[in-house]
Parts: C-alpha cells; sequence; structure tokens
C-alpha cells in the first residue's frame, strides 16, 4: 500500500464553503496622523468620567436582577476607569 496516495481530511473550518467565491485580501487601514496634535486630557478625563458612571450603573442593573458575576465584571470595568481618573488628575 502506497501511503502517499492517502489524504487526510481537512478539518471542517479549513474547508472551502460549498458556493462560496474567494476573498480578495482587504488593503490596510492607514491611520490619520496628518493632525499633529495630542488628543486633548480634559477630553480623555470626561470620557473616562463618563465610562465610569456608565459601568456603575450596568452593574447595578446586573445586580438587581441577581447576576452577581456580571456585576462585578461591570464593577472591575468601572474600577479601571476610574484609576485613569486618579492617575490623570496627578
Amino acid at each position: 500500500m502506497n501511503m502517499k496516495n492517502i489524504s487526510e481530511p481537512k478539518p471542517v473550518a479549513a474547508q472551502p464553503r460549498i458556493g462560496a467565491t474567494p476573498r480578495r485580501p482587504q488593503p490596510a487601514r492607514r491611520r490619520n496622523k496628518s493632525s499633529g496634535f495630542p488628543r486633548s486630557q480634559a477630553r480623555n478625563d470626561q470620557s473616562a468620567e463618563r465610562n465610569y458612571e456608565r459601568y456603575l450603573l450596568l452593574a447595578r442593573a446586573e445586580a438587581l436582577t441577581g447576576d452577581r458575576i456580571a456585576a462585578e465584571n461591570y464593577l472591575q470595568h468601572a474600577e479601571h476607569y476610574l484609576r485613569s481618573m486618579s492617575k490623570n488628575a496627578n
């Protein structure tokens, strides 16, 4: 028996879909760096504060529904933004 004639099937994810058209590679996206100005510190502080409050509200809502794990997850996100705000204040 010749082993070269036996081919192993490809995994399902590696097999092309029936009737699928091949995809063309997309060009890389370029960032617009033409402005030359750093991001506004006040804007970042406002965004951090807004996100902090948003995650606190989401945590409170999840706690009220009884999902303690999701509430803890949102509290950890809120803590990240709280630390970000305190770092920017120094």
